[in-house]
């Protein structure tokens, strides 16, 4: 048996690409669901499946990439069930009036709002550009999509988020929409 020296391992590849991606994945998923809380969750969940894989993740060409597809299908995953789960409690109380709360409003901002408007996968194409910071080809990697679906989709949504933002977006580069 060994005994505890005190120090600390050298950090592993898995320790690395957690550190790395942790925050990346946290943003990301807060950006698309709008709920800082429930990314924490997915994010961990996410990342609780990189842990389980990694002999096969980090044998992949975008590791990160994958995580972000994981992250997006636990997210889209959440609110079908958080839908189903409303819908059965608006079948059981419906005389009830059922009033949407979006615990992000005081704290919501234009660009949330606008991404939060796209379609779904408009809204993954753009969190994943903008926020996460990944290039057109691993965002087509990790939604399982083709380069030119991506880039349609990324046109759209950008076309969308101009005209829904106006002056706060037209004209700018793609900063603006960088939000880290």
């Amino acid at each position: 048996m060994t005994s505890w020296t005190g120090r600390r391992p050298p950090p592993t590849e898995l320790d690395e690409f957690i550190a790395v991606h942790h925050g990346r994945l946290v943003g990301t998923l807060w950006l698309y669901c709008g709920d800082r809380d429930v990314a924490e969750e997915l994010a961990q969940e996410t990342l609780v499946r990189v842990c389980r894989d990694w002999e096969q993740v980090s044998r992949m060409a975008a590791p990160g990439a994958w995580a972000h597809r994981v992250a997006i299908n636990l997210a889209t995953s959440h609110f079908r069930r958080r839908v189903a789960a409303r819908r059965a409690y608006t079948r059981v109380q419906a005389d009830a009036l059922g009033h949407h709360v979006d615990p992000d409003a005081a704290a919501g901002v234009a660009v949330r709002r606008a991404v939060a408007r796209l379609n779904p996968k408009q809204r993954s194409v753009v969190v994943l550009r903008y926020y996460a910071d990944l290039p057109l080809q691993d965002i087509a990697d990790a939604l399982g999509l083709s380069l030119s679906a991506v880039k349609s989709l990324h046109h759209r949504a950008t076309r969308t988020l101009q005209d829904v933002l106006g002056d706060d977006i037209a004209g700018e580069d793609e900063e603006t929409l960088h939000v880290h």
